[in-house]
């Protein structure tokens, strides 16, 4: 197989991997995620407060935290999937050590947030709805990016998610003039 049809494939298996795993609903990233973003924040609560845990409800006293799907951010690791399976040009290994680090580093990250919201949310304190929404609205997207722009400099990536795959493939067309 010559370099141009491994390029060809390389894209085809990237992206089809990316199609995969988004059907049905993330669930892949629900089914792995969820216990182990639920368990940890169990943890951590339990050592400030006398917690239980019933599937992925926290129980503090008779307060009910309970970890839902938007609480374990899903998408947000699909959107850092997306953006490590998209660049061209990266050996295998290298590509693996890039996914589980920018995932290592969103869950360590959104259990430290659910954990402060939880905090806030038991001390009632007034903060608790915008604190949430800046979270759920601002701090995710800053998190993904952050991690991104992080990786970029670690890894040294210098193609463009995307971009480089799109110039790639109209380079091989015949609509160039």
């Amino acid at each position: 197989m010559n370099k141009i049809s491994k390029q060809f494939l390389d894209i085809f298996i990237r992206y089809a991997i990316l199609v995969v795993v988004a059907f049905p609903s993330l669930w892949l990233f629900y089914f792995i995620f969820t216990p182990i973003t639920v368990y940890p924040v169990y943890f951590v609560l339990n050592l400030f407060f006398d917690a239980s845990l019933m599937n992925n409800t926290i129980l503090v006293g008779k307060c009910p935290v309970e970890i839902i799907k938007a609480c374990v951010a899903g998408s947000a690791y699909y959107l850092l999937l997306i953006l490590n399976l998209t660049i061209p040009k990266i050996k295998l290994y290298k590509r693996i050590k890039m996914i589980i680090l920018s995932f290592a580093s969103f869950l360590i990250i959104n259990i430290l947030r659910i954990f402060l919201l939880s905090i806030i949310f038991l001390e009632e304190s007034a903060w608790f709805d915008i604190t949430h929404k800046l979270f759920w609205y601002l701090g995710s997207i800053v998190f993904v990016v952050g991690i991104w722009f992080a990786e970029i400099k670690m890894f040294k990536i210098k193609e463009v998610p995307f971009y480089s795959d799109v110039k790639f493939l109209y380079g091989k067309t015949d609509l160039k003039k």
